[in-house]
């Protein structure tokens, strides 16, 4: 078994072995969803508060492990695998560290729960860049547009240029941890300046090898 499965493993049983332990401890509600400026807006009965997250780590773990199979262009995804995993973990450990701080709230430890999630959100955006740095041609991961569909070329040149506005992107959402505030700049229009750039990127770049 790969190393990364080993760790998905752990991290998942342990979230449910979390669950259950705490179960008879917990208050019949829980809060469960924080505003952007880190205020209680949602609550859900404690079974679902406990065992949703894990639940759908199960199933986020899943599409992953489907998604490799079922790509026309698997073998693209091969020569990248294992960014592709490490970014599984990652993803997985993000889930199971918001699932900790929701526990943590709901035992009467209070913090600012957006400066929190912040700091885990940058890293994630970093390492994005470098899983779409390594990304090959396929189907399912990455930008996937019509142009860097079409041609190696293109897919290479705008996942080069994604890779690093991603790593940005992950040191400018970073700072936003000290701006809570103004947490949008620091994280929604990055994300988002850095969507519609690479799309239009790709578009252009296939025009210009088209010509």
């Amino acid at each position: 078994m790969k190393k990364t499965s080993i760790i998905i493993l752990v991290i998942i049983l342990l979230s449910f072995a979390i669950g259950v332990y705490l179960y008879p401890q917990m208050p019949d509600t829980m809060a469960s969803h924080w505003g952007i400026r880190g205020e209680v807006n949602g609550y859900m009965p404690k079974f679902w508060g406990l065992f949703l997250m894990p639940i759908v780590s199960v199933g986020v773990l899943l599409l992953f492990m489907v998604i490799p199979k079922i790509d026309p262009l698997k073998a693209n995804i091969e020569k990248f695998r294992k960014y592709f995993d490490w970014f599984i973990v990652l993803i997985i450990f993000f889930m199971f560290y918001i699932y900790i701080l929701s526990i943590l709230w709901n035992t009467g430890v209070k913090f600012d729960m957006e400066q929190l999630i912040i700091p885990a959100l940058g890293v994630l955006f970093y390492y994005c860049g470098i899983l779409t740095e390594n990304a090959k041609r396929n189907w399912f991961i990455g930008i996937r547009t019509p142009w860097t569909l079409s041609s190696d070329e293109v897919w290479r040149k705008t996942h080069k240029m994604g890779g690093k506005l991603f790593k940005i992107v992950g040191v400018i959402t970073l700072l936003g941890a000290l701006f809570p505030n103004y947490i949008f700049f620091f994280v929604f229009i990055p994300v988002i300046f850095v969507a519609v750039y690479t799309i239009a990127y790709s578009y252009f770049e296939y025009k210009k090898e088209e010509n």
